[in-house]
């Protein structure tokens, strides 16, 4: 199983930005997707998580600022980014088979958001 994610980058305080993740060589559907980060010094952390029915869970510190979506038929998960602030600044990895709360054995290879103050 291979995940690849897209759409990290530079954006200023209060700005926006969309993440995506497509997972390849599986047959039928990943149960759970998600998204998790890794600042400098600190231990990788859930941001949120989806499963295939819709049934989702975030981080208190990105509740209300980030959204996340997928396409169960393709295996694709989003992560809607807005308000972002400059500790959100982190390498941003895709994550596949675990559970809501739990990170699964798949993982992407990392974007990076930097956001500026």
């Amino acid at each position: 199983v291979q995940l690849q994610a897209f759409g990290g980058g530079l954006v200023q305080a209060g700005g926006s930005l969309r993440l995506s993740c497509a997972a390849s060589g599986i047959i039928g559907t990943v149960n759970v997707m998600g998204w998790y980060r890794q600042a400098p010094g600190k231990q990788r952390e859930l941001v949120a998580a989806i499963t295939s029915g819709g049934s989702t869970n975030y981080a208190d510190s990105v509740k209300g600022r980030f959204t996340i979506s997928r396409d169960g038929a393709k295996n694709t998960v989003y992560l809607q980014m807005n308000s972002l602030k400059p500790e959100d600044t982190a390498v941003y990895y895709c994550n596949g088979g675990g559970f809501l709360t739990r990170a699964g054995g798949w993982w992407g290879q990392g974007t990076q958001v930097t956001v500026s103050s």
